[in-house]
């Protein structure tokens, strides 16, 4: 062995790598330090480990359907800054994820990385820390949702926000190109008015219960008699619906009816039913901590 415990922690302080990884790389290097790093960054381990403590909250949000029509993905990958988020290579890799998402229908965020990318002999997590290390920031699969079906994506102002949508409608019926237009609709509406739920019996008893507490306690304030309060409070908790629910709310193109009501109008039109089964929604760096950036610090920096 040509190097020594303390070189082992110099290539890890040097490169933020795990002590194993160093010494393989020192063991391969035959102790050069130098050939050592460089063999830690072509597996993309330095980059990767050195920035993944840096603050990710841009990138994308992207929603795509499959070639076939039946399976539709919405997927975030997170990129420490918005210009790289509009970098082709970074958007080519998001793109991978989602068609890897769709033809391998992994489980969960673990199962996606170690899937084989599409189109690519390297492993998702190979090719994200090929992307860290040659574009220069650190990046982040972080979410993904998967629907098979009668489906829709919809992307909104370049990535911003993704959706996707599953109906419960005949195949006949989906085909048709007034359900395609009603389905987008539907896709664009939910970008728009962000709902939280699909209908009133998907929203959790005790997100009801809370609001049936602060709308009660706001009678209260307002100094309304207790005998009608209860009845204030159910109309109340029916604005609420509207506000929060995708069928309840006021249709964005049409405000003289519900989303419910322009399903109906629609399924009455091609002459059979459909439903709405269910959504997703996301929006680029929803809940992240967001970075803030110090350009005279940065600049100080350069200079020294």
């Amino acid at each position: 062995m040509n190097f020594t415990a303390k070189d082992v922690a110099a290539l890890r302080e040097k490169t933020g790598c795990g002590m194993m990884d160093c010494k393989k790389a020192l063991t391969e290097a035959e102790g050069n330090m130098e050939k050592a790093v460089d063999l830690l960054r072509e597996k993309g381990l330095a980059a990767s480990v050195k920035k993944a403590g840096r603050i990710a909250a841009e990138g994308v949000a992207m929603a795509k359907t499959s070639e076939c029509g039946k399976v539709a993905v919405a997927i975030e990958v997170n990129a420490e800054t918005d210009f790289v988020a509009k970098n082709a290579d970074f958007q080519a890799f998001v793109g991978t994820c989602a068609d890897t998402v769709i033809y391998e229908n992994p489980a969960d965020l673990d199962a996606l990385l170690a899937c084989k990318a599409h189109g690519s002999d390297m492993t998702v997590d190979a090719l994200l820390k090929d992307k860290i290390l040659t574009i220069g920031e650190n990046i982040k699969v972080r979410r993904f949702a998967r629907y098979e079906g009668a489906v829709t994506s919809y992307v909104h102002a370049g990535g911003r926000i993704g959706v996707i949508v599953r109906f419960d409608v005949d195949d006949a019926i989906a085909a048709t190109d007034g359900f395609k237009t009603y389905a987008h609709n539907v896709a664009m509406q939910i970008a728009a008015l962000n709902p939280e739920y699909l209908d009133e019996t998907t929203v959790p008893a005790e997100r009801v219960e809370k609001e049936k507490e602060i709308l009660t306690q706001q009678i209260v304030d307002e100094g309304k008699p207790a005998n009608i309060a209860e009845k204030i409070v159910t109309g109340r908790l029916q604005k609420f619906f509207k506000e929060i629910c995708l069928v309840d709310q006021a249709y964005v193109q049409d405000g003289s009816m519900s989303v419910k009501q322009y399903t109906e109008s629609v399924a009455k039109e091609l002459g059979g039913s459909i439903k709405i089964a269910e959504f997703t929604r996301f929006e680029k760096g929803e809940g992240l901590e967001k970075r803030e950036d110090n350009f005279a610090e940065e600049i100080a920096s350069m200079v020294k």
